[in-house]
């Protein structure tokens, strides 16, 4: 298949159905076209350890178009503002930190296409919109990796769309150990960002050995469900410190209000722990859980509908055009709306749960079979894989 007839089949947006990550059924109504999703980091794990949830839309062969433009079916900072009626909102320079391990060397010069391609403001490590800092918070970069490097490079990309006037620090692991994570995410919080969007996950783990390092009265803590739909819990999505955000099919929906329609992705993480406490304000939307059940709120996240256009690293030293998707788009679209939302008075992870009916309530979709259907099927109220809703407005956070 020839570059041309690849970016063909990218623009084909209305001929696109959901595509999903490895080992979830994936459907595209071009056929031929065989867009799908694909992780960028590996799956395989062992205890303690975590994987990103990003996912990159891919041809038959596993292969993602190159463009030197964006794709037209990508999600635009225009669009994902316009859907989550973010236009208007200003974080005033409030900070967003993003915590995913290993280095990447080029983010600042993808960050600045990115931004320039939309016409968002400069973010730079000049002009102090952009900040990178290890583990510790010093300024040695660990080694690079490919799949985290696209991570991060959806993780800037998705922040500067949903909060254009956020300063941005990265925060980078030398491993994707939980432990070196957790350290990561610890140092971020001594910055007294707003929010602090982790967009990985690995197997349930127990807050009473990792939980101290996503505890931080004041700071919203935002971490992606996951991407392999329902499966019980998956740390730190699954901690009682943070927001477990989950993802949805995101279109546009001419003649409606809202001017958008939302569905569950398929793909996007969802069940309960056996571990961790349940949230204290949960009681009150019933989940069903006898602990605590991810997700809180959702965002876009599959990567063929609401997949953002993302410019993102193929080598050390190329970057180019794609779409990406995973609960590692929703995780720091969510963080983003924390922090243009400015309240830091309490607990604010527990905000959602106080103003549930000023969100977008996502009641159509699944992402699996469960003993208990609101765990993993939409339905008015909450549910697992989308919990209360998507952003609407700043109000709810």
């Amino acid at each position: 298949m020839t570059e041309r007839t690849l970016l063909s089949a990218l623009g084909a947006g209305t001929l696109l159905l959901s595509a999903l990550v490895a080992g979830v059924p994936a459907a595209d109504a071009a056929g031929s076209h065989g867009l799908h999703g694909q992780r960028v980091c590996r799956a395989q794990l062992s205890k303690g350890e975590a994987s990103c949830s990003a996912v990159k839309l891919v041809d038959s062969t596993g292969v993602a178009p190159k463009s030197a433009a964006p794709p037209s079916t990508g999600l635009t900072p225009a669009g994902l503002r316009d859907a989550y009626k973010l236009a208007g909102a200003s974080a005033a320079g409030r900070t967003v930190a993003i915590v995913d391990a290993y280095g990447y060397p080029n983010l600042e010069r993808d960050l600045a296409v990115y931004r320039s391609q939309f016409g968002l403001p400069a973010c730079t490590t000049a002009n102090g919109c952009l900040r990178i800092r290890n583990q510790t918070g010093g300024t040695s970069s660990p080694r690079t990796n490919t799949g985290w490097d696209q991570e991060q490079a959806l993780d800037v990309d998705a922040v500067s769309a949903a909060c254009p006037d956020c300063t941005i620090l990265v925060v980078q692991a030398r491993s994707a150990s939980f432990a070196d994570l957790g350290t990561a995410v610890s140092w971020a919080a001594t910055q007294k960002p707003a929010a602090i969007s982790n967009s990985y996950g690995g197997s349930d783990a127990s807050d009473s050995t990792y939980g101290h390092y996503y505890d931080h009265s004041g700071i919203a803590v935002t971490a992606s469900t996951g991407d392999d739909g329902y499966q019980g819990g998956s740390y730190p999505a699954s901690s009682s410190h943070v927001t477990a955000v989950g993802g949805t099919s995101l279109v546009k929906a001419s003649g409606t209000s809202r001017g958008w329609a939302e569905t569950v992705w398929n793909g996007t993480g969802s069940g309960c722990s056996t571990l961790n406490a349940a949230l204290p304000d949960a009681a009150k939307v019933g989940t069903g859980c006898a602990k605590r059940a991810m997700a809180d709120v959702a965002a876009a996240a599959d990567p063929a509908k609401g997949g953002l256009a993302v410019y993102y690293p193929t080598t050390t030293k190329s970057s180019t055009w794609g779409q990406f998707g995973g609960t590692s788009e929703a995780a720091p679209i969510i963080a983003s709306v924390y922090a243009l939302s400015g309240r830091t008075d309490n607990d604010a992870n527990a905000y959602p749960y106080q103003s549930p009916g000023s969100l977008f309530d996502v009641t159509s979709g699944s992402n699996g079979t469960c003993p208990t259907p609101q765990w993993c099927t939409a339905r008015a109220g909450w549910d697992g894989p989308t919990g209360l809703g998507t952003p609407n407005g700043i109000g709810a956070f």
